[in-house]
């Protein structure tokens, strides 16, 4: 089934946010599962931001759920702040309450080693970005910005993945976050070591926000492709190929195996209850009282 321009939003609970390690595939097509399969493809919608980017409607072990390839992200004309309002509005309207994302990073930690896995609990927004939101009157409570449920589904299904393979997975960890689309300095990334990052990347900010503001649990999976400048050795092109080529049905497979325990409840998180009124907004019984 193939839509177009228009198409009604469809209702799903679940979200699969695509990153540069699932870039290089058809995801989920090419992981040949036999629990999975796509209902339809390419949904475009008009959005109060623009035309959103194309979805995906898959269908995993009786779970419906959305995803679309590398945030969102489009061409030039298209802004990365934009992009992300098209992608969560539409979320919003199908009734997303869980969120997983993934994506590559950089090592600032001297301990993450390439091709290891982490899971972090923790951002800084170093990006242009912070006041992207959808409009809605809420206060967001960063406090907790990444669901501790699915921070421990994921863990537990990526162990089974990389058992063996000398690979770990990192259940704690600060993603800084930097605008791109070049790489950052050799002083940035010290100056980020210092503030305690651990992870550079260009995706979790705004992404962050708009799942807080639209009521959804939101956690990501990012694989160190490289190290960051002035950490360990200078990166290599050639190695960044290889994990782009390499690790894609790995990640997807994670991916859907961690949405399969997925509980649409929120329990073990407080996710849903960081979001609070706005205190910026007269009541309306102070509306009337000024009449």
């Amino acid at each position: 089934m193939t839509e177009t321009l228009g198409a009604t939003i469809p209702a799903a609970h679940y979200a699969i946010i695509g990153g540069s390690s699932t870039f290089s595939i058809e995801f989920p097509e090419d992981l040949a599962r036999e629990d999975t399969r796509v209902l339809a493809r390419d949904l475009v919608f008009e959005t109060p931001f623009g035309e959103s980017p194309a979805f995906k409607l898959v269908e995993t072990a009786g779970k419906k759920w959305l995803t679309t390839k590398m945030h969102g992200w489009r061409p030039p004309h298209v802004s990365r702040a934009d992009a992300s309002r098209q992608l969560f509005w539409v979320l919003k309207k199908a009734g997303v309450l869980r969120i997983y994302v993934e994506g590559g990073v950089g090592s600032i930690n001297r301990l993450l080693e390439l091709r290891d896995l982490i899971i972090v609990d923790d951002y800084i927004d170093h990006s242009m970005r912070q006041d992207v939101g959808l409009g809605d009157p809420y206060l967001m409570v960063m406090r907790d910005p990444i669901c501790p449920t699915g921070r421990d589904i994921l863990a537990r299904v990526a162990r089974k993945y990389v058992a063996g393979t000398g690979r770990n997975v990192f259940t704690r960890g600060v993603y800084v976050n930097t605008d791109g689309r070049h790489f950052e300095s050799r002083a940035e990334i010290q100056a980020f070591r210092q503030w305690g990052a651990d992870v550079v990347g260009q995706s979790i900010a705004p992404e962050v926000y708009l799942a807080r503001e639209i009521g959804a649990c939101y956690t990501g999976l990012y694989m160190v492709v490289n190290f960051a400048e002035g950490v360990i050795r200078d990166w290599e092109h050639r190695e960044l190929a290889e994990i782009f080529y390499d690790e894609p049905k790995t990640i997807g497979h994670i991916l859907l195996d961690a949405l399969i325990e997925t509980p649409r409840e929120a329990i073990g998180c407080s996710c849903r209850t960081l979001r609070k009124e706005t205190l910026l907004q007269e009541k309306k019984e102070d509306k009337k009282d000024k009449r």
